[in-house]
């Protein structure tokens, strides 16, 4: 297994652990600290995040893309998005009409790489979806954070739902941009 497929492995690993120290009544209930729980889970999560980043620039760097690496990266992405997502959903009130449009959005992309993939063809990620990824990550910790350090200047404004608005914004426009690029592969197999 090359350095990039362990790091994405690694993401993999994470998330449980992330989930371990955000849900109420795991790390905090045992050790009365709640917050620093929330912190340990906002720093797992940029860690893992950070991971996603390196394990695809290091395979390119080093020519080591692999069959393994192509089929759990967007797993290991997928799985710590949506674990965080849906736990913010029951520690955050984070709305759950927000985690539904992002989950639906990576269904109909995933769905549709898929039936590319059986075609042999290999789509890449879109500039929009990436940006809508930094939205999501930047929504995540912010909100896990309690919007810290900002929070310290301008109590009022929440960072991390504002992030997370855009997020869902760019998540819709994102998901129409995808489906529309690549229609034809929906058409192809629709005949």
């Amino acid at each position: 297994m090359n350095l990039p497929n362990k790091l994405t492995l690694s993401r993999i690993l994470a998330t449980p652990v992330f989930l371990f120290f955000l849900v109420p009544g795991w790390f905090g209930q045992f050790l009365g600290l709640d917050q620093w729980g929330r912190y340990a889970a906002a720093a797992i999560f940029v860690l893992a995040s950070i991971t996603d980043l390196l394990d695809g620039m290091i395979a390119r760097k080093q020519n080591s893309v692999s069959e393994l690496g192509k089929f759990l990266d967007p797993i290991a992405d997928k799985l710590l998005v949506t674990t965080a997502l849906v736990a913010m959903v029951m520690t955050d009130n984070l709305s759950v009409w927000a985690v539904v449009i992002i989950i639906s959005r990576e269904f109909i992309v995933t769905g549709i790489r898929v039936v590319a993939a059986g075609q042999g063809i290999v789509i890449a990620a879109g500039k929009l979806g990436k940006i809508k990824t930094i939205f999501q990550i930047i929504a995540i910790v912010a909100i896990l954070i309690h919007d810290f350090p900002v929070s310290l200047i301008l109590p009022w404004l929440p960072v991390g739902d504002i992030c997370m608005a855009i997020a869902v914004v760019l998540t819709v426009v994102s998901g129409i941009d995808y489906v529309a690029r690549n229609a034809y592969i929906i058409k192809k197999n629709g005949k």
